[in-house]
């Protein structure tokens, strides 16, 4: 499969290119001078690039088709996963994953939404769209977790939830609302990971959690910036100035108060390398587990629903 090259990306890519050849040709000619030079240029661009991303750069890089999925970090992060199937109701939704899996020395519930890297698996998992069953199953896995109390993980990565006619008939809606509902009540502690895209209530569907992280090339919003620039000017041509209107990156939503903390992610992207994106965000699940799991349930729910309820207030 051919590599994904941004736009922004493209000088960085020339130049690891170009570094690339002259490795090759390290063994025949004295150039280890000109190989360290042209290495210390490319970490300078990384650095100078990735610090000064766009809001809709990083849209572009959450989006990305070599980034990691919910999958991907499962199977990085966690040992011993045991992936868990349907609502008990209608039937099992691929857009939604997830299961028990140790995280080192806790176990843990770990749900969230899945994505495919081509045509056919984007379809088998409708291109990380839930319909209800998905949303169900995903309340059916977390009420386990409450009942052999153990913590519960959400990753979310979607551009929204399914919005087709037969979503709606089988109560999309009711699905999400009864999610947040539960999760704003279950007795075990929660921490919700934006690791991608979050649009919506699609994301919010499994979003209510006592710490919200998010990767730092993430975004997060009650709508998109295409479908924002739709609605506003009538056109998709103006999602980059829909993007920097919505605050809708990590530091955004920090400074809102609507996350608790940024994961970084390697230099160039969480897409250049899984392993290290995982190993970051893994070693940052750990250190809010073990916080999260001394507090007592009735605390815990207290505080959160205290947490959401202080969302979206404003003094003029």
């Amino acid at each position: 499969m051919a590599k994904t090259i941004l736009d922004f990306e493209k000088p960085i890519i020339e130049l690891e290119a170009k570094l690339e050849e002259m490795r090759k040709f390290s063994g025949d000619l004295d150039i280890g001078n000109e190989i360290r030079k042209i290495e210390d240029k490319v970490k300078k661009l990384k650095d100078n690039l990735y610090k000064d991303l766009t809001r809709w750069q990083r849209v572009q890089l959450a989006r990305h088709p070599d980034r990691p999925y919910t999958l991907d970090f499962i199977y990085e992060m966690t040992s011993s996963f045991i992936e868990l199937h349907g609502d008990r109701n209608y039937k099992d939704d691929k857009a939604i994953v997830g299961g028990f899996a140790k995280l080192d020395e806790y176990k843990v519930l770990i749900v969230g939404h899945q994505k495919g890297r081509d045509t056919k698996s984007n379809l088998y998992r409708n291109f990380g769209m839930p319909n209800p069953e998905g949303y169900r199953k995903a309340l059916r896995l977390m009420k386990l977790a409450e009942k052999f109390n153990k913590p519960v993980i959400t990753l979310i990565d979607t551009p929204g939830a399914y919005p087709g006619l037969e979503a709606e008939e089988r109560g999309q809606a009711e699905a999400i609302a009864r999610n947040l509902f539960e999760m704003s009540k279950l007795r075990v502690p929660i921490i919700v990971a934006i690791v991608g895209e979050g649009a919506s209530g699609g994301a919010l569907g499994i979003g209510i959690g006592d710490r919200i992280l998010m990767l730092e090339n993430c975004w997060y919003s009650v709508i998109s910036p295409e479908s924002c620039s739709s609605i506003l000017w009538r056109s998709w041509d103006y999602k980059e100035q829909a993007a920097e209107a919505l605050k809708l990156t990590a530091p955004d939503l920090l400074e809102q108060g609507l996350i608790d903390r940024i994961v970084p992610e390697p230099s160039g992207g969480a897409h250049t390398n899984h392993k290290e994106a995982a190993s970051i965000l893994k070693n940052i699940l750990k250190e809010e587990l073990a916080q999260l799991v001394k507090i007592k349930p009735d605390k815990l729910v207290e505080s959160r629903r205290e947490k959401f309820g202080k969302m979206g207030e404003f003094v003029e």
